[in-house]
């Protein structure tokens, strides 16, 4: 019974590792520039796993297995079963934009999708330091490939150069951390660090000392600063569609090996992460909004845009446990799943209008490119508009309620400067309202160039 339900929790893993490689095989020889029959086993292969996480996750069961390396739980299956249909959405929205830049000469983009697809699978389900560091590695070398697969492109080879540096630095830094905590808890086993973390035996200096390192790394997935750098230089220069891919599921696996590590492994160390996290929100926060103010480039403003959003994900983190006390952590923990989620839908959105508008033969990236789009397409920009709406948090769209469940989780866990970081959030969002309301006007008032 245990090995029938040992496999059954990796099923939706298994089938998307072999429609990969099959999907790589079938592709050598199909004959269509626009690569038809790739697309097509690329989509029934995503739609069938997202229905098999959905139905995993409505049961409510967690399931361990492979010798508790791998999890299954609700949170696990909702957040896989959600990147799977961001990648699907991708790839629909993606592959006109692709065949008309010479990008579909080969399926990688099909098959790299579904391989980091993979890695933020194995990311999500992870039980193990390792296995969450080979999903990590695997959606990353992924990542890198498809930053540079516009090969004529030399801002791509730049982007992808600069991601691929400052990524395999940030492995490293997680790496190291996590080597840390094996060193001092004697395990590599989540469950078994937290209960070696919580018996008090083992000298705090050393176990702040990992968990600074692998917080960096967490933060460099996330893209809050100071691990930031990267962020604007490959949402900028990777092709609109390979910015979507990064910019959207890959959020939610971040999020997942965050709660894995931080909160399933470490929480008996979270009045020490807890803080560094907050540094990073407020960071975030800061420079994130004020640096989108100046930027010209859509995709560079909304690269920075994100970097703010992240820093309210790191808001609903850091409001799970007070002095020790987890009564919180439910609700804070889940506010921050439902912003990074709601999240990642209106990014797809954004970026889908992006990309429709590229079509055209030229990349519709600068904001005076938008002058004028509600006279071109008023359905264009109805649905750009909303999505702005809800990125700068106004009522009644989603990114308000967002907002507000990460705020009350804050002022709710009654911490210490809890209501003048609120404070602190509330004003940088009226400043992100700016550089959101901005395009809104482009698009509707000024006059097409």
């Amino acid at each position: 019974m245990f090995e029938k339900l040992s496999i059954a929790a990796v099923y939706p893993e298994m089938l998307l590792a072999v429609m990969a490689i099959v999907i790589a095989m079938v592709d050598l020889f199909v004959k269509s520039p626009r690569r038809t029959t790739t697309y097509v086993l690329s989509l029934l292969t995503l739609g069938v796993i997202a229905y098999l996480e959905a139905d995993a996750a409505s049961l409510g069961a967690t399931v361990y297995s492979f010798g508790n390396m791998v999890v299954s739980d609700p949170m696990g299956g909702w957040l896989k079963c959600f990147a799977s249909l961001a990648m699907m959405v991708t790839l629909v929205y993606g592959r006109p934009y692709a065949a008309d830049r010479d990008m579909l000469r080969g399926g990688e983009l099909f098959s790299l999708g579904l391989f980091a697809l993979l890695g933020m699978f194995v990311m999500i389900s992870g039980n193990n330091f390792l296995v969450l560091y080979l999903g990590l590695e695997l959606l990353t070398l992924s990542s890198y490939a498809l930053v540079a697969l516009r090969r004529d492109s030399a801002i791509a080879s730049e982007a992808a150069m600069k991601y691929f540096v400052l990524g395999a630095l940030a492995s490293g830094l997680l790496l190291y951390g996590l080597s840390m905590l094996y060193g001092a808890t004697g395990s590599l086993d989540i469950t078994t660090v937290f209960k070696a973390v919580a018996s008090g035996q083992i000298n705090h200096k050393v176990l702040v000392l990992g968990l600074v390192f692998v917080v960096c790394g967490l933060a460099f997935k996330f893209g809050v600063v100071p691990f930031h750098m990267w962020i604007p230089d490959v949402y900028q220069g990777a092709p609109t569609v390979v910015t979507l891919m990064i910019g959207g599921a890959p959020k939610l696996a971040a999020f997942a090996m965050t709660i894995r590590l931080l909160v399933e492994g470490l929480l008996p160390l979270a009045i020490d992460w807890q803080q560094m996290l907050m540094v990073l929100a407020i960071g975030s926060l800061l420079i994130g909004n004020l640096a989108a103010v100046a930027q010209t480039n859509l995709k560079r403003m909304l690269a920075f845009s994100t970097i703010s959003q992240m820093g309210f994900v790191l808001i609903g983190l850091l409001s799970g446990v007070v002095n020790g006390n987890t009564a919180a952590a439910a609700n804070a923990y889940s506010s921050s799943m439902f912003y990074i989620v709601t999240y990642v839908l209106t990014t797809l959105a954004t970026f889908g209008i992006i990309l429709l508008l590229a079509r055209e033969g030229f990349e519709s990236e600068e904001i005076a490119d938008l002058a004028g789009l509600n006279q071109r397409s008023p359905l264009y920009a109805g649905v750009m508009a909303v999505c702005m709406f809800s990125l700068a948090g106004v009522p009644p769209l989603v990114g308000f309620y967002a907002k507000l469940s990460v705020l009350q989780a804050l002022i709710a866990s009654g911490q210490t400067g809890a209501i003048a970081l609120s404070i602190f959030a509330v004003m940088m969002s009226l400043i992100g309202a700016f550089y959101y309301l901005r395009v809104v006007k482009v698009m509707y008032f000024d006059e097409p160039v």
